[in-house]
């Protein structure tokens, strides 16, 4: 029996840049193994059917047969009508980038139809570019014609997300089921067009939805529901995030109405044991980390004679099928590192599966997505960046780890270095010590331009209670190291961790402003502490000083646990300063501003010290030391400047020309650098005098040119 073709689709609704790469991954894999699988992103073209002159000229006619009540912003809207119309492939082509000499006239006033969201919005600070201040307009316009598809034609339509409301906490399948059963809304019925436009195209026997935000989950049950009407010979399964997060007990065999199987974790394993099911080769009992329903109950099968796929067999991911060209890039803030979530497109790849830490109390460590860590081979690696390189002629990458270790990051970086490889990328890290000056050269050198990493509570006792491994006094020296490399750096922040006082939140924002005031942190986010079912805390509330509240199980998700915190003080209004404090700081502003400002409420003054970062900066002290186990790479030019060579001893310019033909990144080297304690047994005259040498003004000028010890 032939093997079943395959199609995978990313539901609405995902960022609009560039496409989520579940598909992507599964889709390289599959096809390494001989499987006709093809991909679709159903998000962005929804999006594009919806603004396009034909998709706006729908959407017109249904505002207009509710214009007696419409809100008075959404009648002009609809009286502006014959300007939307004239203008939108104009700002679809230009926010695409294929025709960036629209942006002078796009900027002219006049061009563009003005509704709400061009009011009362604050001008950038930074001096812009005439392109940027396009991209900016060009975003209020489309951003107040979402709006006004979800004010009249359908509540559920965001510009990044669709429906998220339903699937928050949908502990029942009620909610989901109702809404299911609505008549279908203008952009459900695009997102219809496209699905049967690859159902056609593709003529597969099994769809497999990639739902990994609770945005994209009712758009998933809307596609699942079109083809068991319609085509019901196809297989249905379900799989990514939300799955692997908030359906892993489901026993509600209403679901299974709509979709066949339900997979968890990594989709490589469970994908090909479907497939493997649909060819009469393996029975369904024996699928791998799979849901189904069978006598009208909802069954769980994992093969426990089948293994994961380790990332050396993963394959390499394609984006073949996903048309990069039409992504859109949406501009909010001209923050450098800000922007990076919502401009171009980045070809993703993972450095490590898993977190080599995964010890923090609030995260699901005990999930196969988090608990098992492997390390991609750097040999893979590269092989992969040069195959998407090929593919897609773009060398920009974000690689998508949990937290990538400082090991991975430097082979990685040195394998890049050693094979000429020219890329961009960034990145999500840990705050850890391991990232030193040296280290964060070296990552800069091979393309770092970014990382991103979990402050989260700016406080040493909190930090401790979650076990994150890091102080906020080393966070300030980690950041400063990277800073000094040039490469920018996001802060992930929560508040309103359990036991979290008002005074430990005041502090937390006093030390994330010091943060942004000396330039060591260029972006960050706020979010409120949760409870999840599946990490430390949520799996052992009263241990740590809660209590669960519900929602009580219904049979569909379970995830985020309401509950109550029997010592801490965070109460909801604070979340409101916390956002409007980092809106400002992101473009500059209000960074001497005292933090009780922000708040509307009466907080207490803040403990920390306005000296805080200066000082430990100031106190900073970067020596080297022999003794520790490190490695010489040599990033300067060559041969070296000759200012350097009068300083030292005549014998030892033989030497230094030795230590950099050895430490210099070269193909043929791979990997293969000088020890420290090795350049220190072969310098003349001896340990001595290297130990000497370390504190002179001609070693600091080669550690400057590019002697780094890594």
């Amino acid at each position: 029996m032939a093997r079943p073709r395959v199609l995978l689709l990313i539901p609405p609704l995902t960022q609009l840049n560039t496409p989520y790469p579940s598909t992507a991954y599964l889709t390289g894999f599959l096809r390494s193994r001989g499987v006709s699988c093809e991909q679709a992103d159903i998000g962005i073209e929804m999006v594009l059917r919806l603004f396009s002159r034909p998709g706006l000229r729908t959407l017109f006619d249904e505002v207009g047969r509710h214009e007696e009540r419409l809100p008075v912003e959404a009648r002009r809207m609809l009286n502006a009508r014959q300007a939307y119309l004239e203008t939108i492939d104009m700002v679809i082509e230009f926010l695409q980038g294929r025709k960036p000499s629209l942006a002078a006239t796009l900027a002219q006033r006049g061009t563009l139809p003005r509704g709400p969201r061009f009011s009362g919005r604050t001008p950038f600070r930074r001096p812009v570019s005439a392109e940027d201040r396009a991209k900016q307009l060009a975003t209020f316009y489309l951003e107040d014609l979402a709006d006004l598809v979800q004010a009249v034609v359908s509540p559920h339509f965001a510009l990044s997300r669709y429906a998220e409301h339903i699937a928050r906490s949908a502990s029942s399948f009620d909610a989901l089921e109702k809404a299911l059963a609505e008549p279908l809304s203008l952009p459900d019925r695009l997102m219809l067009e496209s699905l049967w436009e690859h159902v056609d195209r593709v003529k597969p026997q099994l769809v497999g939805l990639s739902v990994p935000f609770p945005g994209n989950l009712y758009g998933a049950f809307r596609i699942a529901q079109a083809i068991k009407r319609h085509r019901a010979d196809i297989a249905v399964a379900l799989g990514g995030g939300y799955a692997n997060t908030e359906l892993r007990r489901v026993n509600d065999p209403r679901v299974f109405e709509y979709v066949d199987f339900i997979t968890l974790d990594d989709g490589e394993r469970p994908l090909l044991s479907l497939i493997e099911h649909l060819q009469g080769e393996r029975a369904r009992d024996r699928l791998c980390r799979t849901f189904y329903r069978e006598d009208g109950r909802a069954r769980f099968a994992d093969d426990p004679t089948v293994r994961n796929f380790s990332m050396d067999e993963v394959g390499c991911p394609t984006y073949s099928g996903l048309a990069l060209h039409r992504y859109l890039t949406i501009l909010d803030s001209t923050n450098p590192m800000h922007r990076l979530w919502s401009e171009g497109h980045w070809n993703k790849l993972t450095v490590a599966h898993g977190c080599y830490w995964k010890q923090c109390t609030f995260c699901d460590v005990g999930l196969d997505y988090i608990g098992r860590y492997e390390l991609t081979p750097t040999d893979r690696l590269i092989g992969q960046i040069r195959q998407l390189i090929a593919e897609t002629g773009r060398r920009d990458f974000h690689f998508v780890d949990e937290a990538a270790p400082p090991a991975g990051l430097k082979a990685l970086a040195l394998g890049l270095l050693e094979r000429g490889i020219r890329i961009r990328w960034w990145g999500n890290i840990r705050f850890e010590e391991a990232f030193t000056p040296d280290l964060c050269r070296l990552l800069a050198a091979s393309g770092c331009i970014a990382v991103t990493a979990g402050l989260e509570a700016a406080s040493d006792r909190l930090l401790e209670k979650m076990k994150k491994g890091i102080t906020v006094d080393q966070t300030v020296l980690v950041a400063a190291a990277f800073r000094e490399a040039g490469i920018l750096i996001h802060a992930y922040l929560m508040y309103g961790f359990p036991s979290e006082t008002l005074q430990e939140t005041v502090d937390s924002l006093e030390r994330v402003r010091q943060l942004f005031a000396a330039d060591l942190v260029q972006s960050a986010f706020w979010h409120r502490f949760t409870a999840t079912a599946h990490s430390p805390i949520g799996l052992h509330p009263n241990a740590n000083g809660i209590r669960i509240l519900g929602p009580r199980f219904g049979g569909f998700a379970e995830n985020d646990l309401r509950h109550r915190d029997e010592a801490g003080d965070t109460p909801d209004w604070l979340g409101e300063g916390l956002r409007r404090s980092m809106l400002n700081f992101l473009e500059g502003r209000g960074l001497t501003l005292d933090v009780r400002e922000w708040f509307e409420q009466h907080v207490p003054r803040p403990r920390v010290s306005p000296a805080w970062v200066q000082t430990l900066l100031e106190r900073r002290l970067i020596r080297d030391d022999p003794t520790v186990e490190r490695r010489l790479v040599w990033l300067g030019e060559a041969p070296l400047n000759r200012e350097i060579y009068p300083k030292l001893p005549r014998e030892g310019t033989n030497w230094l020309q030795d230590l950099i033909r050895q430490a210099t990144p070269t193909e043929s080297r791979a990997g293969h650098y000088p020890r420290v304690r090795d350049v220190l047994a072969g310098f003349p005259g001896g340990a001595s005098r290297f130990n000497s040498f370390l504190n002179t003004p001609a070693w600091r000028r080669l550690r400057r040119a590019g002697l780094l010890l890594v």
